[in-house]
């Protein structure tokens, strides 16, 4: 599958089969998904991988209450073998901008000195790279937030407090009976000349 036909096949998939993933494939996700690019390639994107159904369970069981699970939209969300959170950690890019090559930016001193956090760009950027991966693997992938459960991830899972989750990634085999597509799926694209603003906005 070329990086053309993974963007346009790739969907949010919320129905998903428990057919298990091999290790070997899990593992090469993650290790092509971690050499997407990062600022000064400060490397500061780690991932918590949440693979087979204890790990898996104990995330849902984390995030979602008992009460919100019997009115969940998308059961078969939580079917998937695989949950990979991206976490971006600011202090391996405040040390890399400390170095005497980036020193003078001043982007060493502090979080506030960046305008933008690029530490969560570059985790997203691994977010996507593993949804392209997936589906050129032929496997389904899902982009969710974490919102006000990431507090209670982040204790469950000895998460650092400085790490931030840009969101969860769930992969897996798709559940083979047709899901009724979400309302955001049916909204149309908008034509490329409404979004691409050229020589001048």
């Amino acid at each position: 599958v070329s990086v053309s036909g993974a963007l346009r096949a790739r969907r949010n998939c919320r129905s998903f089969s428990s057919r298990p993933l091999e290790q070997e494939l899990v593992d090469d996700l993650v290790d092509r998904a971690r050499r997407t690019p990062t600022a000064g390639n400060s490397q500061g994107v780690e991932f918590l991988v949440l693979h087979g159904p204890e790990a898996v369970s104990t995330y849902w069981d984390t995030s979602l209450s008992d009460d919100a699970r019997s009115s969940f939209a998308f059961p078969g969300l939580l079917h998937a073998p695989l949950l990979v959170v991206p976490f971006g950690l600011p202090g391996r890019y405040l040390d890399r901008y400390s170095e005497p090559d980036k020193a003078m930016t001043g982007l060493g001193n502090a979080k506030e000195c960046w305008s933008v956090p690029y530490w969560l760009i570059d985790a997203a950027f691994a977010a996507m790279a593993l949804q392209l991966l997936a589906v050129e693997s032929g496997l389904g992938c899902c982009f969710f937030g974490l919102f006000a459960q990431e507090t209670s991830i982040r204790e469950r899972f000895g998460i650092p407090d400085e790490a931030r989750a840009v969101g969860t990634v769930a992969i897996g085999h798709p559940e083979p009976i047709a899901e009724r597509p979400g309302h955001s799926a049916r909204r149309a694209r908008r034509p490329l000349e409404e979004v691409v603003h050229r020589g001048y906005w």
